[in-house]
């Protein structure tokens, strides 16, 4: 465990920001982690820096969640639980459960990040979130240093959310997750139009199939973070009144939505962005991804903040123009 100062965070987080951490200090177990917090009262925690938008230096001790490690155990005739470290890189815990025959989470591959920050975003994609598979989470309390497990209910999961990002936000630091996952008899959903499209109807597709259908869509649509710097998607899809989508439906009949109860609907936030024209728009090194609007990107050498500037181009006119204020998905920093 070595301190760095003036360490840069730009391989440390997927828009490639050439921002600078204060000191830096990377932790493989519990036991440094524990250490740091005692040394440092004012920290801030890094894990795969797939959903941060750093508009600036880190005048912090930044700690990188370093955390390895997977183990499964059985839990029934037909399920598992599979437990792992928060420093573990997402999509690959999925094709190790995939490799294992462990079915639940292909839907969601290909997502960056890291195990730590899955529960706090609640992530999901092409019909599925990570919340259906999730049995506990393990976290350090920064104040006590004691370890705390929140159940399912405890973490308070709603979409795009968690308690993490909210009652406990900045007080605890996840440390690992436990998932319940099926071992023999798989319930794969395909009920997703593109996932069902690109299998081509079939029938009994194997959880590898799935996965690499998600992962065939994924592309086409989503930039490499390590070929461009982005974040994935930048805005939360909002989830408006019927009568708000009634009234913009009549101006834009094509409009796609969700039905999330009777009186509410969820519209792509993608769509709005694109009929706003900024999709494939450049802002100097900073711009909007020509494939796929709902995602910003860093062409080279963009700041956080003019980014951010960006995103703020974008939320302005999409209240005017629809009535709609589009939440940011990304932690702005």
């Amino acid at each position: 465990m070595q301190y760095h100062s003036n360490f840069s965070l730009k391989k440390y987080n997927t828009f490639g920001i050439d921002a600078k951490a204060e000191k830096f200090v990377s932790v493989t177990n519990l036991e440094e982690l524990r250490s740091v917090l005692k040394e440092n009262s004012d920290v801030f925690i890094l894990g795969g820096g797939s959903n941060i938008l750093l508009t600036g230096n880190i005048k912090k001790t930044v700690i990188h969640l370093n955390l390895k490690g997977i183990s499964a155990k059985q839990t029934t005739k037909n399920s598992v639980e599979v437990t792992a470290a928060a420093g573990e890189n997402w999509h690959e815990f999925v094709l190790w459960c995939i490799h294992q025959n462990f079915g639940g989470i292909e839907n969601l591959s290909l997502i960056p990040g890291n195990i730590g920050t899955c529960p706090i975003q609640n992530i999901g994609a092409y019909g599925c979130e990570v919340k259906d598979t999730i049995v506990c989470v393990q976290a350090l309390n920064i104040e006590t240093l004691e370890i705390q497990m929140f159940s399912n209910s405890d973490c308070k999961f709603g979409y795009r959310n968690s308690i993490f990002k909210n009652e406990v936000k900045d007080k605890y630091i996840i440390t690992e997750v436990t998932f319940k996952l099926t071992q023999k008899e798989h319930n794969i959903n395909t009920s997703y139009g593109a996932i069902k499209a690109e299998l081509n109807n079939h029938k009994s597709p194997s959880l590898k199939e799935v996965s690499n259908a998600v992962i065939t869509i994924r592309n086409k649509k989503l930039p490499d973070p390590k070929k461009i710097g982005n974040s994935g998607s930048f805005f939360k899809n909002p989830v408006v009144s019927v009568d708000l989508f009634k009234s913009i439906q009549k101006r834009h009949t094509e409009i796609p939505s969700y039905p999330v109860s009777e009186t509410l609907v969820k519209i792509p936030a993608g769509w709005l962005i694109e009929k706003s024209g900024f999709k494939g728009l450049r802002f100097g090194e900073a711009g909007i991804h020509n494939e796929q609007a709902l995602v910003l990107v860093n062409y080279g050498n963009a700041t956080g903040e003019e980014i951010y500037e960006v995103a703020k181009k974008i939320q302005n006119k999409i209240r005017k123009e629809f009535d709609i204020a589009l939440e940011i998905e990304v932690n702005i920093i």
